[in-house]
C-alpha cells in the first residue's frame, strides 16, 4: 500500500520496438469491400456512365461464357489442348499490360496507402484479394475453365484441373499488381502516363502482328493446327504452364503434370517474392520527386544549346515548327495522335499487303493517315490558341503560321512514307510500281494536307484536355466527323489527276514522270490552299478562339 492508501499503479510494459498493425484478415476485409464499394459507386453516376459500366460488365461475362462454351465444343479436336494453352498465355499477357493503360482502381496504387499503419505482408494479401474481384477475373475464370476442361477428360486431369485454374487466376492477378507496384511512382506522374498511352499503342501494333502471323499460319481450311508449334514453346512458360499439365495427366505422365504444375507454381512464389520487395520499397523509400537536387544540377546542366532549335529555319517558321514539335511530345493527346498516325501509317499497308494481297498502292494509307494530321490544326492548343492569335496581325502572319504547321508533318510524314513505298515495292517484288506509286502518294499527301489546312479556317472544333477517349467536345462531333469524311472525299477529287496520269503510265519506263509531277502538284495544292486558309484564319481569330475554347 502506498501513503495514499491506494494499491500501487501498475508498471508500464517495457516497449517492444515494434508497431503491429491491423491483421491479414481484417486489412482484407476492408479492400475487399473497398473493391465492392468502387463497384457499387460505379453503377451510381451519370445514365451514360452507368449504362456502360453495367454494359462492359454484362459483355465480359457474356463473351467470357461463349468462350468457355466454345472451348468445351473442342472437346476431342486434335489441337483443342494446344488452343487453350495458347489462350492461357495471350490472358496473362493481357493482365500484364492492359490493367496498366486502361486503369482499375484506386487499390491498384500502393503508394495512396503510403502514410496508413500497414505492413507490406498484409497489404499484398489484402491488394491479391481485392484483384480477384471484378468483370475482369470473373472474364479470365471462364476462359480458364474452359481451356483446363478441354483437356481433361479422365480423373487424373480433372484433379489437376481443379488446382490449375484457380492458379493461373492468382498467377494473372499477382503479375498484374506486382507490376503496378513496380511502376506505381512513373505512372502516376505525367511522363508515365505518356509512356504508358505510347506503350499502349505499341502493344496494339503488337496484337496486330500476332494476327497477321496466326493468319499466315492457318491452314487453308481454317484449321486450328499452327497452335501445336506455339503451345509447345508457350507451355514451359507460366502460367501456360499449368494448362500443359492438364493435358500431360490426361496422357498418363504424372511426372511431367507435376512439373508443369512446379513451373506455374515457382513463378507465382517469384512473383510474390518480387512484389512485396518492391512494396516494402515503395511503402519506406522517400519520393524522390520531394528530394532537392543537388548544388549545381540545375535542370538545363549538361544540357547541349542548340540542339534541334539550331537546325530549324529562322524566323516565325523556325519558332512555330519547335513549338507545334514540343506539344507533339509534351501534350498527351497530341502524342497519341502522332503516334497513332505514323504507326497505322506503318501498320496499314502492311496489314492490307497480308489480308487481301494489295499492292504497291497501298501505301497511299500512309499518305491518308499523315494527311490527317494537319486536320483542327488550332483545336491542338486549346483555349491557349489566344496566345497565337496574339501574333497574328496579317493574312502573311497567318500564312506563316499555317505553313510551319504543315512543314512539321512534312518533316517527320516524308521519310517515313518513302520508306513505306519502297518497302511495299520489295515486299511485292515489284519495282515497276515504285515510280507511279512514289508520285501518287506524294500527290495524295499534298491534297489531303491543302484540305486539312482549309479545314482548320473553316471548320474549328475543340478538344477536350481532360479524357483519354474524349478528342471531340460534346456537341461537336458532327462538325469533326463532317470536315473528316468530306475532306478525303475533297482530296480524292483533288489527287485524281494524278491518279489518271499513273493509271495511264504505269509500268511505262515515263513512269517516272509521276514522281516530280506528283509532288509539284501536291506542293501548288498546299500552296494554294494555305493562302486561302490564311485569309479566313486572320478575318475569324476571335470566331476560331470560341470554336476551340469549349472544351
Amino acid at each position: 500500500m502506498s501513503a495514499t492508501g491506494l494499491p500501487p499503479a501498475p508498471a508500464p510494459a517495457p516497449p517492444t520496438g515494434r508497431i503491429t498493425g491491423p491483421s491479414v484478415a481484417a486489412t482484407t476485409a476492408v479492400f475487399v469491400r473497398l473493391k465492392l464499394s468502387l463497384l457499387r459507386n460505379g453503377t451510381r453516376q451519370s445514365t451514360g456512365r452507368s449504362a456502360a459500366f453495367v454494359g462492359s460488365t454484362v459483355l465480359a461475362a457474356l463473351v467470357g461464357a461463349l468462350g468457355l462454351l466454345g472451348l468445351v465444343a473442342l472437346r476431342g479436336d486434335e489441337y483443342g489442348p494446344d488452343t487453350g494453352v495458347v489462350l492461357v498465355a495471350m490472358l496473362a499477357l493481357g493482365w500484364a499490360f492492359l490493367p496498366l493503360f486502361v486503369g482499375v482502381d484506386e487499390t491498384l496504387d500502393p503508394g495512396r496507402l503510403a502514410m496508413l499503419p500497414l505492413r507490406p505482408s498484409p497489404l499484398l494479401v489484402a491488394q491479391l484479394a481485392s484483384g480477384l474481384v471484378g468483370s475482369g477475373p470473373l472474364f479470365t475464370l471462364l476462359l480458364v475453365v474452359g481451356a483446363v476442361l478441354v483437356a481433361a477428360h479422365g480423373v487424373a486431369a480433372a484433379l489437376v484441373a481443379v488446382v490449375a485454374a484457380p492458379l493461373v487466376l492468382v498467377f494473372c492477378v499477382t503479375l498484374t499488381r506486382a507490376l503496378a507496384t513496380a511502376n506505381a511512382r512513373l505512372l502516376t506522374s505525367r511522363r508515365g502516363r505518356d509512356l504508358a498511352v505510347l506503350s499502349g499503342l505499341l502493344v496494339a501494333f503488337g496484337l496486330q502482328g500476332l494476327n497477321l502471323a496466326l493468319s499466315r499460319m492457318a491452314d487453308e481450311d481454317g484449321g486450328l493446327a499452327p497452335m501445336r508449334p506455339l503451345a509447345d514453346v508457350l507451355g514451359w512458360l507460366p502460367p501456360a504452364s499449368a494448362v500443359r499439365a492438364v493435358r500431360l495427366a490426361d496422357e498418363g505422365s504424372a511426372f511431367g503434370a507435376v512439373l508443369a504444375l512446379a513451373t506455374t507454381a515457382g513463378g507465382l512464389a517469384l512473383l510474390l517474392w518480387w512484389w512485396r520487395r518492391t512494396l516494402t520499397t515503395l511503402l519506406t523509400a522517400p519520393d524522390a520527386s520531394s528530394l532537392q537536387p543537388p548544388a549545381g544540377a540545375g535542370p538545363d546542366r549538361g544540357r547541349h544549346e542548340g540542339g534541334l532549335a539550331g537546325l530549324l529555319p529562322t524566323g516565325r517558321t523556325g519558332t512555330v515548327m519547335l513549338r507545334v514539335l514540343r506539344y507533339a511530345w509534351r501534350d498527351p493527346k497530341a502524342k497519341m495522335g502522332w503516334a497513332t498516325s505514323l504507326g497505322m501509317a506503318m501498320l496499314l499497308p502492311l496489314v492490307l499487303t497480308v489480308q487481301d494481297g494489295g499492292s504497291v498502292y497501298t501505301a497511299c494509307w500512309a499518305a491518308g493517315m499523315l494527311g490527317l494530321l494537319m486536320y483542327n490544326q488550332f483545336g491542338g492548343d486549346y483555349s491557349g490558341f489566344w496566345l497565337v492569335a496574339a501574333t497574328i496581325g496579317s493574312p502573311r502572319d497567318a500564312f506563316v503560321e499555317l505553313r510551319a504547321r504543315m512543314l512539321v508533318i512534312c518533316l517527320l510524314g516524308l521519310p517515313l512514307m518513302v520508306a513505306v513505298v519502297l518497302g511495299t515495292a520489295a515486299l511485292f517484288d515489284d519495282w515497276e510500281s515504285l515510280p507511279t506509286g512514289l508520285g501518287l502518294t506524294l500527290a495524295m499527301l499534298g491534297a489531303l494536307l491543302a484540305v486539312g489546312a482549309m479545314t482548320s479556317a473553316w471548320l474549328p472544333y475543340s478538344i477536350p484536355q481532360e479524357g483519354a477517349m474524349k478528342n471531340v467536345a460534346p456537341g461537336q462531333s458532327g462538325l469533326a466527323w463532317g470536315s473528316l469524311l468530306g475532306g478525303t472525299l475533297v482530296g480524292a477529287v483533288l489527287v485524281a489527276p494524278v491518279g489518271a496520269l499513273a493509271l495511264f503510265l504505269h509500268g511505262e519506263p515515263a513512269g517516272w514522270l509521276v514522281v516530280p509531277v506528283g509532288a509539284v502538284w501536291g506542293a501548288a495544292l498546299c500552296w494554294g490552299a494555305l493562302r486561302l486558309a490564311a485569309r479566313r484564319t486572320a478575318d475569324a481569330l476571335p470566331e476560331i478562339l470560341a470554336a476551340v475554347s469549349k472544351g
